[in-house]
């Protein structure tokens, strides 16, 4: 496996054609695509060019979001908004917000990120939504891909997001087409010929965690990585495959 981030990638704004800005940067730096590559975007550059962005001045804070808001000490502008994407509140407490966001994602904060946001924005005040549907970004944004670069390549929208049991965040896909997103390996055989029982890969989620090793946190500036090297073959499965239902969840 091979993975090249992408330089040069612009500040994205509103409206912006991601794909072509994608596009353009990687050919400026004489990046070649082959079939089987990954484009693996950072959430952040999508719900930018989708315009996911809400200024916290808008927001009249409801009573339910004030009540919560004084328990994990943040602004009850921005609990409002937590709440007004997620299905439940899985648990809190002082610092700590984690729900289940309306597309199943469980999540600190419902993904709403206030870093990196540009300049322009209202410090402070302006935070970043996830995209409404990653799923379909990434299904569009494959579509373009694939259409200039004429070669089968898959896409991944990942975003960094804590674990249950571990400290630090990872890359996780929040969204794909194309590739796998579960590589289910049940019925194969292992070393020793016994048959795998329960094995499934989080296949996405790995690949979106290497890439995040080259785009980093803070101020690297590499949202895009090519992912080269990987034997798969299209799905038309997406990461929602990724989501555990709420009934077979032990930590919900």
């Amino acid at each position: 496996m091979n993975l090249h981030a992408i330089p040069d990638i612009p500040l994205v704004s509103p409206g912006d054609d991601l794909a072509s800005v994608i596009i353009g940067c990687m050919e400026k730096a004489d990046v070649g695509v082959v079939s089987g590559d990954i484009i693996v975007i950072a959430q952040k550059i999508v719900s930018k060019a989708e315009d996911r962005y809400v200024d916290l001045s808008t927001i009249s804070p409801s009573s339910q979001a004030r009540q919560l808001a004084e328990k994990v000490d943040k602004d009850p502008r921005l609990v409002h908004l937590i709440l007004s994407e997620s299905d439940q509140v899985v648990g809190h407490r002082p610092g700590v917000l984690i729900v289940a966001h309306r597309l199943g994602y469980v999540i600190a904060n419902a993904g709403i990120d206030v870093s990196n946001l540009g300049p322009g924005s209202n410090v402070g005040e302006q935070v970043l939504l996830l995209p409404k549907n990653s799923n379909a970004s990434s299904a569009r944004l494959r579509s373009a891909l694939e259409s200039h670069f004429h070669k089968t390549v898959g896409v991944i929208i990942s975003d960094s997001i804590g674990r249950a049991w571990r400290n630090g965040s990872i890359g996780t896909a929040l969204g794909s087409a194309g590739v796998p997103a579960l590589w289910d390996r049940i019925g194969e055989q292992d070393l020793f010929g016994r048959v795998l029982q329960v094995t499934q890969v989080g296949y996405a989620d790995q690949v979106a965690a290497a890439a995040a090793l080259m785009m980093g946190e803070g101020a690297e500036g590499l949202p895009v990585v090519k992912v080269t090297g990987l034997d798969w073959k299209p799905v038309t499965a997406d990461a929602n495959m990724l989501l555990r239902p709420k009934d077979q969840d032990l930590f919900r």
